[in-house]
């Protein structure tokens, strides 16, 4: 794996300077170390000696036999990639060569900008694969269910760390589904109240009409059908946390009663004539940006600045990288492990299409996705057609607009034939068509490449 601060190296292999030469030439303008080698043997030998995280290697079997050298990396070096060039494409040529583990089919002569984005595009896909590696590692890093390593969740993880310390108020904040309970609970149980309950109370999924009595408590007769005293979540969690998800959502009225309790740390039961005292923590959540639920007038100014003693703002999904890949991996384990079946793998295109995709349901949405690829998937392998719809339209979305619409076609065409292994039947299917029309466009294909 290249060390911190270090440019990837690259190997080229062709028989022929003139090849070679000129891909040297821009890969080292970029600053990236480049070795050659002619042979297949040289280049093994480099390979075993060197920590290449690029190949790129010919293809025709006279030149350097690129097929070899490429099912050689995919079998014994997982922190190299492949780039396949050749001097006649053809579509089959595509397929064997992506079926042999090479995430690139080039033809020759090769426009300087257009290897140099194959290049980077190769590598960003092995930086994917080790990021999705390295779920063990972020998941000792990680907070009572809560895993990332991007910035945004270190600076979670920070913020969990003073809250616990403290009593504080804290109000978390986020989209729905990024994981704000998540957040609440590590924050409890990293505090000294850890031993004492923790009491998790959804209040816009409470009547109003219901919300005070099951907050604080009734007593006897202080309604039809209060046939006996019945202590509110506040008394339950005494001693500890009790977390109030989706305040805003709580009418008026019930805010001034909070307020009142975290002012003087006292509750009324329902038909009672006294208050009680409880040394309960609260924690609060909005899935709104606080601040302009406060100039609607939906939440009170003053219960707003009780509560954000302490703030924690959770950032949604899509702003978090390769955290992506880090839950794509604990949620396949997971689930994996719950129906008793190995856990999937997924390749490098499905894990760029999760990546790239708006998750605007955030972790709770992957959660859900994931499951029902283990549960649904009859192969081992998660591919691009396996993601449903909206992530595969996402994945074609990213990949520009510069292009005209047959060469995007073209190219849509030859990703899902190699995602199928060669299979037409399947490719036909994925694609709409008959095995008929899939024919004449690959002739039509193969006779645009030559």
């Amino acid at each position: 794996m290249t060390r911190a601060g270090e440019k990837e190296s690259v190997l080229i292999v062709d028989r022929t300077p003139e090849v070679r030469e000129p891909l040297e030439g821009a890969l080292a303008s970029q600053g990236f170390r480049v070795f050659t080698a002619s042979t297949v043997p040289e280049a093994l030998r480099l390979l075993e000696s060197l920590p290449v995280d690029l190949m790129v290697a010919n293809h025709e079997p006279p030149h350097t036999n690129g097929l070899h050298l490429i099912r050689h990396v995919r079998e014994n070096l997982r922190d190299t990639v492949a780039i396949m060039i050749t001097l006649s494409p053809t579509v089959g040529g595509a397929v064997e060569a992506v079926k042999a583990g090479a995430e690139n089919y080039l033809s020759l002569p090769i426009e300087r900008d257009k290897f140099l984005e194959a290049a980077r595009q190769a590598l960003e896909r092995l930086h994917v694969r080790r990021t999705a590696r390295a779920h063990s590692a972020a998941s000792s890093r990680g907070s009572y269910g809560l895993i990332g390593e991007s910035e945004g969740m270190r600076a979670i993880f920070r913020a969990i760390l003073k809250a616990a310390s403290t009593s504080a108020t804290v109000l978390i904040s986020g989209e729905s589904g990024t994981g704000k309970e998540l957040v609440a609970r590590a924050i409890h149980y990293g505090s000294q109240r850890a031993s004492a309950p923790f009491v998790a109370v959804n209040c816009g999924a409470i009547p109003e009409t219901l919300l005070e009595s099951e907050l604080f408590g009734y007593v006897k007769g202080a309604f039809t059908g209060a046939t006996e005293s019945r202590a509110g979540f506040f008394q339950t969690a005494d001693g500890g946390t009790i977390f109030l998800d989706e305040i805003s959502e709580t009418s008026p009225a019930m805010q001034v009663r909070l307020l009142r309790v975290l002012q003087d740390k006292e509750i009324c039961m329902v038909g009672a004539t006294r208050s009680r005292k409880v040394d309960t923590r609260v924690l609060a959540a909005t899935n709104r940006d606080p601040e302009s639920l406060v100039e609607k007038g939906t939440l009170r100014e003053d219960l707003f600045y009780r509560l954000h003693v302490i703030t924690i703002n959770i950032p949604p999904l899509r702003e978090r990288g390769n955290d992506i890949l880090l839950l794509v991996d604990h949620f396949a384990r997971r689930f994996a492990h719950e129906l008793g079946k190995p856990g999937p793998q997924f390749t490098d295109q499905a894990l760029r299409a999760l990546r790239d995709y708006y998750w605007p349901g955030n972790v709770r949405e992957l959660e859900n996705v994931i499951q029902r690829l283990v549960l649904m998937s009859d192969s081992d392998v998660v591919e691009v057609a396996d993601l449903p719809s909206l992530m595969r339209f996402s994945a074609l979305h990213k990949s520009g607009f510069d292009r005209t619409l047959a060469e995007v076609e073209r190219e849509y065409v030859r990703n899902v034939l190699a995602s199928c292994g060669g299979n037409r039947t399947r490719a036909a299917r994925i694609l709409g068509i008959d095995r008929k029309t899939l024919r004449e466009k690959l002739k039509v294909s193969d006779a645009e490449a030559s």
